[in-house]
């Protein structure tokens, strides 16, 4: 039986019932996805994820691949490459890219619902299928030579990387080292190591093309210090012919290293590249190509990044959602202990542990906050949408822009933390110790979504983006149109009286958050040495609450997103309904109160905490740690 439990009833509540994409579907640039073709391709995917590629999640976690300095490579188990050559086969990852390199455009919103469904079931398949999206990105930035490349990845399914960290380059990008150097054919020669690459050798496809940030060298005016010095580079792993996309027979000399040997998603390859090492390999020199022939590395590997940290925080989220599901379907058959209101009497029945007042608040919490952050990724993908339209119409939407760069910090970050979080203290808890074994799906579970609040931008890094560039660079555009909208909600009549209380709570959280913006852009403009009495090292109290900031938004959005969903449950509750269709609306109106009831007055203490916060930290002794 499958590990993998999905939510579809809530997919499609989400889309088509509180998002409408039944709007937007059958048009304009997605003319060939109606809305009753997009049910049927997440029914199918649903079928999928469920049986073909979660066949392989446990196998690939417990025969992970071994690296072979031999050759270079490390294969991956048989079991894994027959899931991912069922969702290649399927073809579905075309709904993803443009039509001019193969693809059969489909709004964001549907295309990270079957994410969702990927991502939850076996997320390393998603990740080696990377190459037709970031073949999109070569395209959309590339010159003619670069669209036929990105072409010719789309047709032999080639993998693909985002090739950033260095071992002294994390998270400071700008301080990487590689370098690239101007051959006289117009291609460049990339020297250096890179740490962390994801799907950077795999035996299931033949090439794998990386997307290389290297340091021009020999160039005026080009490869400077910081992250502007950087350049983007097509490395192929293989030399090909550039129209037709034969493979030549000569390896190019950008080899895997290492392979990581990790806590968790072990069949994911996860590499050290070392590029043009004359000791390495056949000592080849690693020959890239300069994207777009135009020095603009980082603003071209952002498309890239921005959709990866979409991934992570949907993968995240659908993690979440099966250890949800199945805590509760243990929980709904593991009898234990009398009911509390009979604990006195030493002869009443055991009952199931869906009695239990504690296991009860854990399964409505890992409910509430899974549901909260489907919500959250599938109104973000729905900003997107917009972006998408606009695009096919040759034009921009520029708020639409700013909201989704607003809330994918939130996606990424509020998401992954809260996630790891929850499945650990109450999704893996419900199962007691049973939840340790590996018997159960809910420990590797637990080991997979770790990463997720690590790669593409720790949660540190997530919080401070949000705060100083989609805050404070922004002037607050985008925030101020959530409020806006949030702010409506809160004086509707939303609910009609059901969702008063529930309103009433995140009205005063939504002008709690507002404080403790206001309060971090005072402290932030006190830093301002010109500024009279101005002292730089107040920006530190700044860095002392940006994570605490994402989390907080974080909370009212979801419980917005929430709150929004039960109004629609509460008006078909006011209807005819099936059994099945009774219970799940009830559900969601409960989610929807016990969110808000439970979380939206802690916000209160967190700006009061916030408000409180002096240099003492900062000023602590080394030592004293």
């Amino acid at each position: 039986m499958s590990h993998y439990k999905s939510n579809m009833r809530d997919i499609e509540f989400n889309l088509f019932e509180v998002l409408g994409r039944d709007e937007v579907l059958g048009q304009g640039p997605f003319e060939e996805i109606d809305s009753e073709t997009a049910r049927t391709i997440l029914a199918e995917m649903d079928r999928l994820a469920r049986e073909d590629l979660a066949a392989s999640y446990e196998d690939s976690d417990r025969n992970p691949p071994v690296f072979d300095p031999k050759t270079n490579a490390a294969p991956l188990p048989e079991a894994f490459k027959k899931s991912y050559q069922a969702y290649m086969d399927a073809e579905y990852w075309r709904l993803q890219i443009v039509e001019e390199i193969g693809g059969t455009p489909a709004p964001s919103s549907l295309n990270w619902a079957m994410g969702e469904l990927v991502l939850g079931s076996n997320a390393p398949i998603w990740m080696y299928a990377a190459g037709p999206s970031f073949a999109g990105v070569i395209h959309r930035n590339g010159t003619d030579r670069d669209k036929r490349i990105a072409q010719i990845m789309v047709e032999k399914q080639w993998g693909a990387t985002m090739v950033l960290t260095e071992p002294d380059a994390g998270s400071d990008v700008g301080a990487g080292t590689t370098k690239a150097t101007l051959n006289e054919d117009g291609s460049w020669n990339i020297t250096g190591v890179k740490r962390f690459i994801t799907s950077a050798t795999n035996d299931m496809t033949e090439n794998v093309i990386h997307l290389v940030l290297a340091r021009p060298q020999g160039i005026d005016g080009v490869g400077g210090p910081g992250t502007k010095g950087l350049s983007m580079f097509i490395v192929p792993e293989h030399h090909f012919d550039h129209e037709t996309g034969e493979l030549t027979g000569e390896r190019n000399g950008a080899y895997v290293t290492n392979v990581e040997h990790k806590m968790g998603i072990k069949v994911s390859n996860t590499c050290e590249v070392t590029f043009g090492d004359p000791q390495v390999g056949g000592g080849e020199p690693a020959k890239g190509w300069l994207v777009g022939e135009v020095h603009n590395g980082i603003a071209q590997m952002f498309q890239v990044i921005e959709n990866a940290r979409m991934m992570v925080g949907t993968k995240a989220i659908a993690t979440l959602s099966t250890g949800y599901l199945n805590a509760l379907e243990y929980a709904k058959s593991r009898v234990q202990g009398a009911d509390l209101t009979e604990a006195a009497n030493k002869t009443a029945p055991r009952v199931t542990i869906t009695h239990h007042p504690d296991v009860r608040r854990s399964l409505m919490t890992q409910k509430s906050f899974a549901e909260a952050m489907r919500s959250l990724v599938l109104y973000t993908a729905s900003w997107q949408d917009r972006v998408q339209i606009a695009e096919h119409k040759g034009e921009r939407d520029e708020l639409a822009e700013k909201v989704n760069d607003l809330l994918l910090p939130i996606v990424k970050g509020y998401g992954s933390e809260r996630s790891w979080v929850l499945l650990g203290t109450e999704s893996l808890q419900t199962l007691g110790g049973s939840g340790f074994l590996q018997e159960y799906p809910i420990e590797q579970y637990v080991r997979d979504a770790k990463i997720d609040t690590l790669y593409e931008g720790t949660t540190a890094i997530q919080g401070q983006d949000f705060f100083f560039r989609k805050i404070v660079k922004d002037q607050a555009q985008a925030l101020t149109h959530l409020n806006t909208e949030i702010d409506a909600f809160v004086k509707s009549e939303a609910g009609n009286g059901r969702l008063k209380v529930e309103r009433e709570l995140l009205a005063k959280s939504l002008e709690d958050a507002g404080a403790l913006v206001g309060s971090m852009i005072t402290t932030l403009m006190s830093a301002d040495e010109s500024a009279e009495g101005g002292d730089i090292r107040n920006i530190y109290k700044v860095g002392l609450n940006t994570s605490r900031l994402l989390m907080v938004l974080g909370d009212v959005v979801c419980a917005w997103l929430l709150l929004r969903g039960a109004e629609v449950a509460l008006a078909k509750l006011a209807g005819e309904v099936s059994e099945a269709d009774k219970a799940f609306y009830e559900g969601k109106v409960a989610a929807a109160q016990f969110f808000a009831r439970t979380n939206l007055p802690k916000i209160t203490a967190e700006v009061a905490i916030a408000e409180a916060t002096d240099l003492s930290l900062m000023d602590l002794d080394e030592a004293s740690f």
